[in-house]
């Protein structure tokens, strides 16, 4: 484990269910258990992987305490994401509590917010005196956390690192410029070598729910800078990385994992099995690297 708990290898973990689509809390804990002992730093449960949206309250809350009872707390990074700043930061004081150190934030998701209230959103759940990692997702919230708003918000005390997944590599040496000291997270699993070699600390990852010891392997040799070992592995790994850029990479992921023998399952609607072109190429991807060696 890093000594800053946001860095390092995080795992944003998938959900497994029942048939009936209920939560499966003894294989979610067991898998939590499963990518630290592959040599992952941590996980984030709650997050979109983790189809945070789609649990209730009672659920989200007990998804955070199974991975607190599996790993930890200092290993546990849960997503704190809500309509409402006043509801993301009551997630984010259940995770102080529950002896976390550090909780994911994306801005405000209801509608697309402006920069006085992104800001207000971030000030509002620092408050609860956990660190607050960003999450810049400006595909899906429909807002930008640019480099000068990042600067903006770690320079008051709202932020100490941001989870980077505009898929622009470039930002990596803006951010750099405008807020030294801010920890850049790699974001999206297809651009992990980029981002780690502009510098970034930690990698808020999907593919390691499936290949957790190959997919530490490469985040460890590409932050080494070691392309000797990285470049083969990640040319290897990309065709399914890429899936974690792709709207349906719920549903890819879960599929690997079970090609793997990991427990991914279904999705909860309004998500449905990947389509019939979709699921062949995920599982021809899987089943090369499985084949291969890779795990």
């Amino acid at each position: 484990m890093t000594t800053t708990p946001w860095r390092g290898v995080m795992v944003a973990t998938a959900l497994p269910l029942k048939p009936g689509l209920s939560v499966d809390h003894d294989a979610y804990g067991e898998h939590c258990r499963r990518m630290v002992a592959a040599g992952c730093d941590g996980v984030v449960p709650n997050g979109s992987l983790g189809e945070y949206q789609t649990l209730t309250p009672d659920e989200r809350a007990e998804v955070l305490r199974t991975a607190v009872a599996a790993v930890g707390g200092e290993r546990v990074m849960p997503g704190v994401a809500a309509y409402g700043a006043r509801e993301a930061r009551g997630w984010a004081e259940r995770a102080a509590e529950a002896g976390c150190g550090a909780v994911m934030l994306l801005p405000p998701n209801a509608y697309r917010a402006d920069e006085p209230a992104v800001v207000e959103h971030y000030r509002e759940v620092a408050r609860a005196g956990v660190p607050v990692v960003a999450y810049n997702n400006p595909h899906d919230t429909r807002v930008d956390l640019t480099p000068p708003l990042l600067a903006k918000l770690f320079h008051e005390g709202s932020i100490v690192a941001v989870k980077e997944f505009s898929g622009d590599v470039r930002r990596a040496y803006e951010i750099a410029e405008q807020a030294p000291g801010l920890d850049l997270l790699v974001g999206a699993d297809d651009v992990l070598v980029e981002l780690a070699l502009a510098g970034a600390v930690g990698w808020v990852a999907g593919y390691p729910n499936a290949l957790p010891e190959s997919c530490v392997a490469l985040y460890r040799a590409a932050t080494a800078g070691d392309l000797e070992v990285a470049l083969p592995l990640y040319r290897a790994l990309h065709p399914l990385l890429r899936w974690d850029s792709k709207t349906e990479f719920v549903q890819a992921i879960k599929l690997s994992m079970d090609i793997a023998g990991l427990p991914g399952g279904p999705c909860r609607p309004p998500r449905g099995p990947l389509p019939p072109e979709r699921e062949a190429a995920v599982r021809a991807a899987t089943e090369k690297v499985l084949a291969a060696g890779l795990k």
